[in-house]
């Protein structure tokens, strides 16, 4: 009974999803909050629905840990901690009566408050506190009550509390909204009292309906930007955590911290400027898996967006110039990075320039890793929640698997329909050109189907062509033997490599020598650049800006078609393989503003 309950409940949850991201200000107005505890309660779905006879401790342990997994942000750290704190207290008993149920939801509350490194009155915790001392109080006067008169009088306090929120926090008041995450709780209660009193059971919402998302509130009012641009995330797994020294850690460097979980296994969350700071601390305690770090200060940008139809995301290898990241709110999922045994989230906990100093410096070459589907998933989640459509472009499939990654995360949203997948069959600034000219469709008020129309009708006429410098670093990853490296070198033989309209990447040709290598690697490129139509151009350079700028002048010389050109750093997709000194130049047709005007439906 109590599964299905809860199920109904978690249902409730995501039904409301969008509410909760509308009225989202406390401790950010990021308009996340229904999104987050979407995805941490749909976790323990799976659980709940498991037919498999599990007592109630051992499914309650089940649920807390699959809780503690797929917890996001503030208000999903403290709902997993609940639970924790119920799966504790209910230990090995096989089912609840109404006093165990009491002892469980009060030692959840205990919990969830303790996570906390500044617990708030007004948020989540109060709401949560009100349902535990409602129990407690109607068990003390009658310990023999029915679970569907306990059960209904503590919602009834639910419901009161929750109203009482924006007398708590005068950022609720302010901006005229209860708190996102304390109505959040109070659907689940609403969901598992609604089943025990009358036997309603609320079905999983129609993933296919989309509804109003306009903002109830004025953010301007809200007042309420976080000082911190990341909320960063992570699990920490150990034999036995010092808890309060990693507690005292993490509370030096960020705010909004929720310690989860238990000595085991731990769930941090918290607001820094620099993630790779919270994966250190983390570090010296256990194991660290399922880093992420969501850019707070963009997504509180995208969500008071009216104009766009459509959001545009990408993965971190693609090359786009940071001023054209921020004029065209794109949105990027990190690809991972591992030196040894030292993990870093690209661009995000490592940038393009530290990269390179630990390529050198490192004795372990890096390797790189695809973003799991959950890491896309919950940005396609977020962002559908805020927009009609969401199109992702995403590196070439040839070469990785996150493509694949990407639309498998589309087919598991609670918005599928709207979620829209293309493989760029490109890499670095070629993929990035393809990215800029979605949003910049998306800029303009272009819909989504004449921007996917435009957008793959470009993707087999973008191509990339990169000059390695060094070998080495192409042999230290195991992309070329090395014999290769020692007849290239002996002949003083420099590869250009290039990406094929397939999407594949291979050997396109040599230059002989060093000398003029600029100037003859744009001839090269001018005699691959059509000659009748204008030309989109961009240059990426690895540490070399030098060079690049000479390049960009030669190109300019011999290419008269060019329209826009634009230079910038070289990433990890190609650079972790080519090694500083590498130069890379992609093209395509030039689609001017008028083209993507003229894509307005």
């Amino acid at each position: 009974m109590l599964a299905i309950g809860l199920t109904s409940g978690i249902h409730r949850v995501l039904r409301e999803q969008e509410l909760l991201n509308r009225i989202n200000v406390f401790p950010v107005a990021d308009s996340d909050t229904g999104t987050n505890l979407s995805l941490t309660l749909g976790s323990a779905l799976g659980v709940l629905s498991a037919p498999d006879g599990k007592h109630l401790g051992t499914m309650l342990a089940a649920v807390a840990d699959a809780l503690l997994d797929g917890a996001r942000g503030n208000s999903g750290a403290i709902v997993a901690q609940f639970f924790q704190g119920m799966s504790d207290s209910a230990g090995e008993i096989t089912r609840f009566t109404t006093y165990t149920f009491g002892k469980a939801v009060s030692l959840g509350s205990e919990y969830a408050h303790d996570a906390l490194s500044k617990p708030r009155d007004g948020t989540i915790l109060s709401v949560v506190a009100a349902f535990a001392q409602s129990i407690t109080h109607q068990l003390s006067e009658d310990r023999q009550s029915e679970f569907s008169l306990v059960l209904g009088n503590a919602q009834q306090r639910v419901e009161e509390a929750l109203a009482n929120t924006p007398n708590q926090l005068e950022v609720l008041r302010k901006a005229g909204v209860v708190d996102a995450g304390a109505k959040g709780f109070a659907e689940l209660v609403a969901g598992l009292s609604d089943y025990l009193r009358y036997g309603t059971v609320v079905s999983m919402p129609d993933s296919s309906l989309h509804y109003d998302n306009e903002p109830i509130i004025d953010f301007a009012e809200a007042d309420n930007e976080s000082q911190f641009r990341f909320c960063t995330e992570c699990i920490v797994t150990a034999a036995d955590i010092d808890r309060r020294k990693l507690r005292e850690g993490l509370a030096e460097i960020g705010d909004s911290l929720v310690l989860a979980g238990t000595k085991r296994k731990a769930k941090i969350h918290i607001h820094v400027d620099d993630p790779d700071a919270v994966f250190e601390i983390a570090g010296q305690f256990g194991d660290v898996s399922a880093e992420k770090a969501d850019d707070m200060h963009r997504q509180q940008h995208s969500t008071h967006e009216t104009k766009r139809r459509f959001a545009v995301i990408t993965d971190s290898a693609a090359d786009i110039p940071d001023d054209a990241m921020e004029r065209l709110d794109i949105h990027i999922v990190p690809c991972r990075i591992q030196f040894g045994s030292r993990g870093y989230l690209d661009k995000v906990s490592i940038t393009t320039e530290e990269f390179y100093a630990e390529l050198k410096s490192n004795p372990h070459h890096p390797t790189t890793s695809q973003p799991a589907p959950g890491d896309f998933r919950r940005q396609f989640q977020f962002l559908a929640s805020h927009f009609d459509d969401v199109l992702s472009i995403n590196l070439t499939s040839a070469a990785s698997g996150t493509y694949e990654a990407a639309r498998l995360a589309a087919t598991r949203t609670n918005a599928a329909g709207r979620i829209h997948v293309i493989d760029s069959k490109n890499a670095s600034m070629g993929q990035g050109q393809l990215v800029v000219l979605a949003a910049e469709c998306a800029n303009n008020g272009a819909n989504i189907d004449t921007t996917i129309a435009l957008v793959s009708r470009q993707v087999p006429q973008v191509r990339s062509f990169a000059l390695l410098r060094d070998l080495r670093y192409a042999v230290r990853g195991g992309r070329l033997p090395t014999w290769v490296m020692t007849i290239a070198n002996l002949l003083r033989l420099k590869p250009i490599i290039s990406t094929k309209p397939d999407g594949s990447i291979s050997l396109a040709s040599f230059l002989l020598g060093t000398r003029n290598r600029t100037r003859r690697y744009a001839r090269f490129i001018a005699r691959r650049v059509p000659r009748d139509t204008p030309v989109d151009l961009g240059i990426g350079h690895a540490i070399c800006e030098e060079e690049a700028m000479a390049l960009e002048q030669a190109l300019r010389e011999r290419i008269p078609t060019i329209r826009n050109l634009t230079v910038n750093s070289l990433g990890t997709a190609l650079g972790v393989h080519g090694g500083p000194g590498t130069l890379l130049v992609s093209f395509g047709p030039y689609v001017s503003a008028q083209d993507v005007a003229g894509s307005l439906d």
